[in-house]
């Protein structure tokens, strides 16, 4: 069995420096050793399927598309190429049982379904539901900007973050991959949240609000439905720039957040956050992966995977590995 890092980035198409999805070989240590790229267009968020070798790439482009990807053997193999029915599509989530693939579109405000076959394969988009509406950032908030999908835990509900309109919208996934309207949670003004991230086991979940720098506690009263019971900053020091919270992460009683502007990984305590610290990270961190015990950050801005142990954050002295624009890290064993 290999470990691989896979990276996703963003490509000179749309003003990026990457190639595409590149595979690093996870040694002794951690370290980190690139042993392939796949070419391909913006791959800017990448999700594994929960059972088969494939994964999903959406290229965040104008023209919207998601591909998938097969690791069987160890090599990356660019499969199926579908359009996601809105621009820009900037995360992918599987349902629990492998069923079907969600998609975000951020600037086309929308939330596509697409049908998976037993192999991994996407078969067919089931559905696809478009938002309305605007938030008080006039820059950021003129229109709809869905920023996530994000199945329940029997993907029964996906959740639908959205930052143009500072709400989380719901709806009932049937058996068939068709969405009906089910809940609209209500976030404080100018949030701009980007993700949500429930707490396993528990009604507790979490809203990083990308514009506000914030991160907000929430409890879900219902499928769907959340009500905000706390808010904190999302770093640990009062930032001297402006906050783009980024990237969530939950291990046990501990929260990992990485922050823009302020260019660290907070950490954060208890059910109701508490910041401990925060570590450098390297300039535009987004997304990030927890690896046995160590951190691998996509320093879109710095053109580099920043690593460093979780035992000494906000002490540590990371590893840089040369990665154009990175967007996001996937930990993969093939």
């Amino acid at each position: 069995m290999t470990e691989l890092v896979l990276v996703g980035c963003y490509t000179a198409e749309t003003g990026g420096n990457g190639d595409g999805i590149s595979a690093f070989r996870r040694g002794i240590g951690g370290a980190l050793t690139l042993e392939t790229t796949l070419p391909m267009v913006s791959p800017s968020w990448l999700v594994k399927h929960p059972t088969v070798p494939m994964v999903y790439a959406a290229n965040e482009t104008g023209s919207g598309e998601v591909t998938s990807v097969s690791l069987a053997g160890g090599e990356l193999e660019a499969l199926d190429v579908v359009g996601t029915g809105g621009a820009d599509p900037c995360h992918l989530a599987v349902t629990p049982g492998g069923r079907f693939l969600v998609c975000a579109n951020y600037t086309g405000g929308s939330l596509a379904v697409f049908a998976l076959s037993p192999d991994g394969r996407i078969d067919e988009r089931t559905d696809l539901v478009r938002h309305q509406g605007h938030g008080p950032d006039a820059e950021r908030q003129a229109a709809a900007h869905v920023h996530m999908a994000v199945p329940s835990p029997d993907g029964s509900v996906v959740s639908a973050v959205d930052l143009g309109t500072d709400e989380i919208r719901s709806y009932a996934l049937s058996t068939e991959g068709r969405l009906t309207p089910l809940a609209v949670t209500a976030l404080p003004p100018g949030t701009g949240p980007r993700q949500l991230v429930r707490r396993p086991g528990t009604t507790t979940a979490y809203v990083v609000g990308e514009l506000a720098g914030t991160l907000l506690t929430l409890r879900e009263t219902a499928p769907g439905a959340f009500e905000v019971t706390d808010s904190v900053r999302s770093s640990w020091a009062e930032p001297e720039v402006k906050n783009l919270a980024a990237h969530l992460e939950i291990v046990e009683d501990a929260l990992y957040l990485s922050n823009r502007g302020p260019d660290c990984v907070t950490a954060f305590t208890g059910t109701t956050p508490s910041a401990v610290a925060d570590q450098a990270c390297g300039a535009g961190p987004r997304h990030f992966a927890l690896v046995d015990g160590r951190c691998y950050v996509a320093a879109q801005d710095e053109d580099a995977i920043i690593a460093f142990p979780l035992s000494e954050l906000g002490e540590a002295e990371p590893e840089r590995y040369p990665s154009g624009s990175p967007s996001f890290v996937l930990a993969a064993t093939v």
